[in-house]
């Protein structure tokens, strides 16, 4: 049975972009990113900070989730951030204005 540790995140770049991903280990993924050694995007656009993350029960729930999350436009992405930390469903949140 697969435990509560599946993650999809959202980083705010240096270059104030926001990218979207899927960890198991945030503390972690969020290491690897700021050494450079994370996804091409974000090597580029260092230092970057955790903005937004969601828990799931399944990899394919947080897999999901960030598929859907790519898919809208960056305002979309700012209320959809905005609506999941007013309702408290995040399990980090970054409000757009401290973006």
């Amino acid at each position: 049975m697969e435990t509560n540790s599946h993650f999809f995140y959202v980083l705010l770049c240096n270059d104030n972009s926001l990218y979207a991903g899927y960890t198991n280990d945030l503390q972690k993924r969020l290491k690897t990113h700021n050494e450079g050694k994370g996804a091409k995007y974000t090597r580029a656009r260092r230092p970057v900070s955790l903005c937004h993350a969601e828990s799931f029960e399944t990899k394919r729930e947080a897999m999901q989730a960030e598929y859907r999350f790519k898919q809208l436009t960056r305002k979309k992405k700012e209320q959809y951030i905005e609506e999941k930390r007013r309702s408290k469903e995040a399990v980090y949140v970054k409000t757009p204005d401290e973006f």
